[in-house]
């Protein structure tokens, strides 16, 4: 047999790297700082020894775990997936009214994308956003911890790695939400702060632990991503 070029190794390193970290964050949300590494190996389906072999211990998984979940969070209101929840529902629509003629499915189909794009045109732009933003927890729940964590002050990390963590999310995520409030505020700005005193910044932190908290119960139970826009009307967002 053929020796692994040292390319072929570190693609491996990689793979599995994000594998562990992948099922690290389901199995954290369901037992917390209850998680132990052979919890992880048990659910990932690898021997207990593999997964020591790449983190000795939680914190180092857990603070990877983060770091990684963040720079996939950088830019999320930027992203064409993030902007524009109402063009992305009338295109698919638009794309079933013309497969429409292939049976009754695609016309069942094309009658529920026109209730879909009904149900987005009553949103708000900040609405799209939260909306989106919970759709992006339900496909990624690294995402969803990174908030909760952020929300705790990353309180399961030492301050020597939890520091670092917090200035990246006030950057990368708080920064462009609080713009985003900002921007809403100043075009209604009753009907975006509904007269709260709050600082720019302490309101969009107020605002993710609220979503944090209503997003739980459905991220936990699989219906996070069908119960999204409920979540945000609920808020009043």
């Amino acid at each position: 047999m053929t020796p692994r070029t040292k390319e072929q190794n570190e693609e491996i390193r990689l793979r599995r790297l994000a594998q562990i970290r992948t099922v690290a964050a389901d199995v954290f949300l369901n037992k917390g700082p209850l998680l132990e590494i052979r919890d992880v190996a048990a659910q990932a389906g690898l021997g207990y020894g593999t997964v020591y072999h790449y983190y000795s211990n939680k914190g180092d998984l857990l603070h990877d775990l983060l770091w990684d979940a963040l720079v996939r969070a950088g830019g999320w209101l930027e992203s064409p997936r993030a902007l524009s929840l109402e063009a992305a529902v009338a295109g698919e629509n638009n794309g079933l009214v013309v497969a429409a003629n292939s049976g009754n499915l695609a016309a069942a189909d094309s009658r529920q994308g026109s209730r879909d794009a009904t149900a987005a045109a009553e949103l708000s732009p900040i609405a799209v956003a939260f909306v989106r933003l919970l759709q992006l927890w339900a496909e990624d729940p690294a995402l969803f911890l990174l908030c909760k964590q952020a929300g705790d002050g990353f309180a399961s990390l030492p301050e020597a790695r939890s520091n670092p963590l917090t200035a990246a999310y006030r950057r990368e995520v708080l920064a462009p939400l609080v713009a985003l409030l900002e921007s809403g505020r100043k075009a209604d700005e009753s009907a975006v702060s509904g007269g709260n005193a709050a600082e720019p910044l302490q309101h969009a932190e107020m605002l993710l632990a609220a979503l944090v908290g209503c997003a739980s119960i459905s991220l936990r139970r699989g219906r996070l991503h069908e119960e999204a826009r409920d979540i945000v009307r609920f808020l009043k967002l």
